[in-house]
């Protein structure tokens, strides 16, 4: 009789656990002069147990790969730890992502810097109040989708000391600061230039991830696409300053992947998982 009761109570804590609780909120955001939606995904444990945090840019795309049965199904299997991942609803995405103090040629990404201030000044510490999360930076990831993926990495490189990793889904590594030029095509990518020119690396570990149909461009005609190409180019100047593949950096290729969330939505666990 004894025996039946404590399984039934920790039958029922078994369950709580395998549950995702998801809640959405619009905050004000000052640094962006708008409010901001977002959706909060967190597991079913008592409010004691620290949680790790990832932020996914592009938010909005979480709901089409279907996260929070995924996510459900992660904890089934007891193969993802405790995190709370929160989608960030974009805005004017070619004003506020990209890559801070940095526009591109079209002054693209102008507001990259304001976006960032609202991650690190309101966003986080609204999270910190209200949740119990890691405040180590290797419990703290940021991610992100095609421009979200390309701002995912600019801020964890600029910001090592808040995300100890970072995910770029089909990371727009194109972006530029000068207009293509035929007889350069590879020339001016603001990314890859900048992480050339660093004296080393920051402690921050990247999961890049490209589709082998995300789009057909081929600038340099070397027979690999540019979502591909230009992901092995930067993690190619990645290498250069120290950083190896398999320990500070990953690469997922998806095959008949492409630019869109059914895609990422395949990969999307996998990534938590690395975190």
């Amino acid at each position: 009789m004894a025996f039946s009761y404590v399984r039934q109570i920790f039958g029922s804590v078994l369950s709580r656990r395998r549950q995702v609780i998801k809640r959405s909120f619009l905050m004000p955001a000052g640094a962006l002069d708008r409010d901001v939606m977002i959706d909060v995904y967190r597991p079913a444990v008592p409010p004691w147990r620290l949680l790790s945090l990832v932020l996914f840019n592009d938010g909005q795309d979480l709901k089409e790969m279907d996260l929070e049965n995924k996510l459900r199904g992660a904890y089934e299997e007891d193969t993802l730890g405790n995190t709370l991942i929160v989608g960030i609803h974009a805005g004017d995405r070619m004003r506020e992502y990209g890559t801070a103090g940095r526009p591109d040629y079209l002054n693209r990404g102008d507001q990259a810097k304001e976006y960032e201030t609202f991650l690190l000044k309101e966003l986080i510490p609204w999270l910190e109040d209200r949740y119990n999360i890691y405040h180590n930076p290797g419990k703290r990831a940021i991610a992100g989708f095609s421009l979200g993926g390309l701002n995912a990495f600019d801020v964890a490189w600029r910001n090592p000391s808040e995300f100890g990793s970072a995910g770029a889904f089909s990371g727009s590594f194109w972006w530029r600061k000068k207009e293509f030029d035929a007889n350069h095509p590879d020339a001016n990518l603001i990314v890859h230039d900048y992480v050339r020119r660093a004296k080393k690396a920051p402690p921050v570990k990247f999961w890049f991830m490209a589709g082998t149909e995300d789009e057909r461009a081929d600038r340099n005609n070397n027979g690999i696409i540019d979502a591909i190409d230009d992901t092995l180019q930067l993690m190619a100047a990645l290498t250069e300053k120290g950083m190896a593949e398999g320990t500070d950096f990953v690469y997922t290729e998806v095959d008949g992947g492409k630019h869109e969330p059914e895609t990422w939505g395949k990969v999307v666990v996998d990534f938590l998982r690395w975190v």
